[in-house]
């Protein structure tokens, strides 16, 4: 568990430095995601990116969309496993706010590590998770869970 202190210095200050060096792999790249049948889905391609003409891939996405009352945080294990995450903390139901790999709730304090469990309180309960079927050159998140 972080304290408030620890999260300050190592996650955001690793971004702000981070981004003093053009490297901003902490940044949150939103995008809007495509309603089907039972669920959403992105292209894959949204995970490339290109930074100082060099070609790597971002390491999680917000997906939003009219319909959903949360963001979707969807983080990339690899190239074919993929963690779909509710951003609403399970203490009181705050919107949560990603930091890299982890997920913090600026209300209580409340963290999450990039599969949805609770790595310090004052949250009990894991997040909600959703199944990622990865297709050809989309992924599908599946609402129904």
């Amino acid at each position: 568990m972080l304290t408030r202190r620890e999260f300050i210095s190592k996650g955001c200050l690793a971004c702000a430095g981070a981004s003093l060096l053009s490297l901003s792999g902490c940044a949150a790249h939103y995008i809007s995601g495509t309603m089907e049948a039972n669920g959403i889905s992105i292209l894959k391609s949204e995970f490339d990116q290109t930074k100082n003409g060099r070609a790597s891939h971002r390491t999680f996405l917000l997906i939003q969309h009219e319909q959903l009352e949360f963001p979707i945080y969807l983080y990339r294990v690899s190239e074919t496993e993929y963690s779909a995450l509710w951003m609403a903390c399970t203490h009181q139901g705050a919107e949560l706010q990603a930091s890299g790999d982890f997920l913090h709730c600026p209300s209580h304090g409340s963290e999450f590590n990039n599969h949805g469990i609770v790595s310090g309180g004052p949250a009990e309960k894991n997040l909600r998770s959703f199944p990622v079927t990865v297709l050809s050159n989309r992924i599908v998140i599946d609402l129904r869970a």
